[in-house]
């Protein structure tokens, strides 16, 4: 599942894309520098967003919390539950990762594809919050998804994220597959993992 993701944009394009939706976003702990990452991974501290009952607000928090095992759980399966809006958070990013094991048995490194939103550089991955961390949220995967894995975390455009954050619709309604062609694919090749390829679906 995603273990690495990507954000590049800085705050005041997250402020504009929250102005558009007409969503006030506060900053508990003032405007933060966010620097622009092209690999966040599990246990990086990162920006979120959380409702706090009259406006969003950004925070940072840590990927993954412990499980009952040690291990950290930095994805959480969607389907069946239901999530307090105390606890749901939005993950800001403008791309996310999935790998899979490469054709040619001799390549030891797998293949790294980077998914994006076409016409959004901006969206959010639908998370909850707990121990002070966060979990990205997932779900079956939609088609453009299922060539790569067999789950998805699920992606919200602007348009979404407030029927997350303030549960105004059910869960069901707002955590589902991301439909054909909301999602564009490219292969990541190259040491530094920077230089997309494009490989058509």
């Amino acid at each position: 599942m995603c273990n690495d993701y990507r954000f590049r944009a800085p705050a005041e394009q997250l402020i504009d894309e929250f102005r558009q939706i007409r969503i006030p976003l506060v900053f508990p702990a003032g405007i933060p520098n966010i620097e622009p990452r092209d690999d966040i991974r599990i246990r990086d501290t990162a920006p979120v967003v959380r409702w706090n009952g009259e406006a969003a607000e950004l925070v940072q928090a840590p990927w993954a919390w412990a499980g009952p095992t040690g291990k950290p759980v930095f994805n959480f399966r969607s389907e069946g539950r239901r999530f307090a809006p105390a606890d749901r958070v939005l993950i800001p990013a403008d791309g996310f990762y999935e790998f899979t094991t490469p054709a040619d048995p001799k390549q030891k490194r797998k293949d790294k594809w980077l998914f994006t939103v076409p016409g959004h550089p901006i969206f959010a991955i639908a998370g909850v919050m707990k121990q002070g961390a966060f979990s990205m949220l997932t779900t079956a995967p939609g088609p453009d998804m299922s060539p790569y894995h067999d789950r998805q975390v699920v992606v919200l455009k602007p348009d979404a994220w407030s029927a997350w954050l303030t549960a105004e619709r059910p869960e069901a309604e707002v955590l589902v597959p991301s439909p054909a062609g909301d999602l564009a694919v490219e292969a990541v090749v190259g040491p530094a993992g920077l230089e997309p390829a494009t490989r058509p679906l």
